[in-house]
């Protein structure tokens, strides 16, 4: 019996490679003597960079940068062999940098992560994977841009610092300047929203709020990033409105595919490429993952969704262990997924389950564990070699 454990972390409590060490434990307890694996997972959000780096037995590079304000910060990026490189938006620009009365999204720069990737570049990386989810910005990427050489002109011919209050006073970009070893590289980045740019679903109104945008700074910034759209539009012939993605991380997805002609993929496809899931998926019997609550939106660039599929690919039974579950979430047995199950074994405050949440994932793995070791389970876990991923 050969099992792969990929959980994404149970945010706040375990880490993923915490719920491998548990799922280790659990399956030796009944299946003295079976063959284990493990590979941290992420869907390409916050925490991806390490998952990543940890499965691909990689190291990750500290980087000063201005942070979202501008203030000096620690960042990284993680080396995965002599020209890849991963790297997130959150880790130099991101939400979670600032405290919530210090949110602003008319003063906030993605300039940090511009820095990141030149730091990348300089270091001679050149096929690079950004993860561009928990952004604290709404500049449309100019300050990002702007780390690379790009310059925004006002109407004056005056070079912007590149903050959201700046989108209204574009008058015109100028990439002239661009880091010439940016032109040498590829970029994918890890997104799985398809918002636009501008209007109603854009970046400013779907995301701004959470930003620290009230409604006022909000209509401000959406007139100023459609002045900014209008500007592309008529310098590079593109229209960021048709970019899928495009206002992803406060238009940051616009920036990297006009500046840089960035390749926008899911999050987690991407992180399994980069891990190599399929082949880790060679003579397993079945698979367990899991997250902390298991919904509708675990079907949308989840680490269920993504790992479910490429098991199901191979005739790999999958089985789901998750803090909780809520309204949809049978909808990811549609996703490869034959069972799931939660940690939460009672009814308790929430409170006491994060409290818990090592010893609860551990007693509910056991429980999983000893549902498949049942006869019935071994009918469907012990059946004809099942075809080796490619």
């Amino acid at each position: 019996m050969k099992f792969l454990f990929a959980s994404d972390s149970f945010k706040g409590t375990l880490t993923s490679e915490q719920t491998i060490a548990l799922l280790k434990k659990a399956a030796g307890e009944i299946f003295p003597g079976c063959e284990t694996g493990g590979v941290p997972v992420a869907d390409g959000g916050e925490g991806t960079t390490e998952a990543v780096v940890k499965a691909r037995q990689g190291q990750l590079v500290p980087v000063k940068v201005q942070g979202p304000l501008g203030e000096e910060t620690e960042a990284f990026y993680g080396m995965l062999s002599e020209r890849e490189a991963i790297l997130e938006m959150a880790a130099a620009s991101g939400l979670p940098l600032l405290p919530e009365e210090r949110r602003d999204p008319r003063i906030t720069t993605s300039y940090g992560t511009g820095e990141l990737v030149h730091a990348v570049l300089k270091a001679g990386f050149r096929d690079i994977s950004i993860a561009i989810g928990g952004s604290a910005t709404n500049d449309g990427g100019m300050g990002f841009a702007r780390a690379l050489g790009v310059r925004f002109l006002d109407q004056a011919g005056h070079e912007l610092m590149g903050r959201g209050e700046d989108l209204a006073k574009v008058s015109h970009i100028d990439v002239t300047g661009l880091d010439p070893l940016a032109r040498e590289a590829h970029f994918i980045v890890m997104c799985d929203v398809t918002n636009p740019l501008c209007g109603p679903d854009g970046a400013t109104w779907t995301f701004g709020k959470q930003k620290g945008g009230t409604p006022e700074m909000l209509e401000q910034l959406e007139a100023g990033m459609q002045n900014y759209r209008d500007v592309i539009r008529r310098e590079f012939g593109i229209d960021p409105d048709r970019i899928k993605g495009g206002g992803a991380a406060g238009g940051l997805g616009t920036a990297l595919m006009v500046y840089l002609g960035a390749e926008m993929k899911s999050g987690i496809e991407t992180v399994l490429d980069l891990i190599h899931f399929d082949e880790e998926l060679i003579g397993v019997d079945a698979v367990i993952t899991g997250e902390g609550r298991t919904d509708w939106q675990s079907c949308f660039g989840k680490v269920i969704q993504g790992v479910g599929d490429r098991a199901k690919r191979h005739g790999i039974p999958v089985y789901v262990l998750s803090g909780s579950l809520g309204q949809g979430y049978e909808q990811i047995y549609e996703h490869g997924v034959n069972s799931v199950m939660t940690t939460v074994d009672g009814p308790m405050p929430l409170s006491e389950a994060l409290e818990r949440a090592e010893e609860l994932y551990y007693r509910g793995a056991v429980r999983l564990f000893r549902f498949l070791s049942r006869p019935q389970a071994q009918l469907k876990l012990w059946r004809e070699p099942h075809p080796e991923p490619s």
